[in-house]
């Protein structure tokens, strides 16, 4: 039975993370469906210069990933199909990452809005006491923001907030190695095994590649 990963992309800033975690369970050969909210979309095409339409979504995700995805185990979930497989507790999933997670998807699925498929599929996953990893990223946080994240804490999700450590890589990381290692603690969370960064063996100064 397939049982894939769902990842939801909401409308934050930080698309490169959501990029880096799919490469990331694809190159795992594991299963992904993908659901990418509206505002996601604007921040894509700000982001990347790219589209991301429904219509023509493989596409549009093999230009914004940069690879084939032909041969990948993908589906794709219109954000406003609330009638979609991950909308249901029966349809098998292992559990669901939304990378990045802006404070309006946080709240939403904390107080079970479930306004779209996004905010759904992390309520379901949640009740169904599966696996969900919530990466917020919005720097610095209001009280609502930080009470909407207790509360998806005390619901038994991960909250693993983007940021970035540098023992991977050094002060003079690149952009993409920080990503890559925000990328690899999320597989992490999920136990889904990666070579994203370079982990910490104990010792000071250690060579790093």
């Amino acid at each position: 039975m397939r049982e894939p990963w769902v990842v939801g992309v909401s409308g934050a800033s930080g698309t490169p993370y959501a990029a880096a975690v799919v490469r990331g369970l694809l190159d795992a050969g594991e299963p992904v469906d993908l659901i990418v909210s509206r505002a996601a979309r604007l921040t894509v095409l700000d982001e990347t210069g790219r589209p991301f339409r429904d219509a023509h979504w493989a596409d549009d995700l093999a230009a914004w990933l940069g690879r084939d995805i032909a041969a990948a185990d993908l589906r794709h979930w219109p954000a406003g199909d609330l009638a979609a497989g991950p909308s249901s507790g029966s349809y098998p999933v292992r559990g669901m990452v939304v990378v990045p997670a802006s404070t309006a998807a946080c709240a939403g699925i904390a107080i079970g809005l479930s306004k779209d498929l996004l905010q759904r599929a992390a309520e379901v996953n949640l009740k169904e006491r599966r696996r969900v990893v919530v990466v917020p990223r919005e720097t610095p946080v209001t009280r609502s923001h930080l009470e909407h994240l207790i509360a998806l804490h005390d619901a038994g999700a991960v909250v693993l907030p983007a940021s970035p450590g540098f023992y991977g890589a050094g002060a003079a990381a690149s952009g993409a190695q920080l990503v890559d290692f925000v990328a690899g603690k999320v597989l992490d969370a999920l136990d889904v095994p990666h070579t994203l960064f370079k982990r910490w063996a104990g010792k000071l100064n250690a060579d790093r590649t």
